[in-house]
């Protein structure tokens, strides 16, 4: 008698953890939207390093729904470690960074962050909200 071979049954995959994910989008800032400084960095968005390895995020890009792009300077997120992108102006440092903008990114009443890579312009990470809070967990 030949033996039979059936196929073992397959499980889902899971969706691959982005290299580079968004933490956080905090969209809408503290108080009124008359667009000072303080306000403006008061909206960010949070990147966290999913990988053991350095990642060098010079030339990739943040953008909104509408085009708004932060193109990223020479920067390198260490592994396991956040980097927090504001909207305003101020000095970058080894955790934040600014996108030296003098009005808001992030709508109000609903948008999406996308975080791209620099070589090729892979989509790496999204996140999206709609009307509601002040801030969204992107994970």
């Amino acid at each position: 008698m030949a033996a039979v071979v059936l196929p073992l049954a397959s499980t889902p995959t899971q969706a691959a953890i982005p290299v580079v994910e968004f933490v956080k989008v905090y969209y809408d800032s503290p108080g009124s939207d008359r667009g000072g400084n303080t306000s403006l960095n008061g909206e960010y968005a949070v990147i966290r390093n999913t990988t053991k390895k350095s990642i060098q995020l010079e030339k990739w890009i943040l953008r909104d729904v509408t085009g708004y792009k932060y193109r990223f300077p020479r920067f390198t997120l260490k592994p396991g470690k956040s980097v927090t992108v504001r909207t305003g102006q101020g000095t970058d440092s080894t955790t934040t960074l600014y996108w030296g903008r003098k009005w808001y990114v992030w709508n109000n009443t609903g948008d999406a962050a996308g975080l791209y890579r620099g070589s090729d312009l892979k989509k790496i990470d999204t996140c999206s909200w709609g009307r509601g809070d002040i801030s969204t967990l992107c994970r």
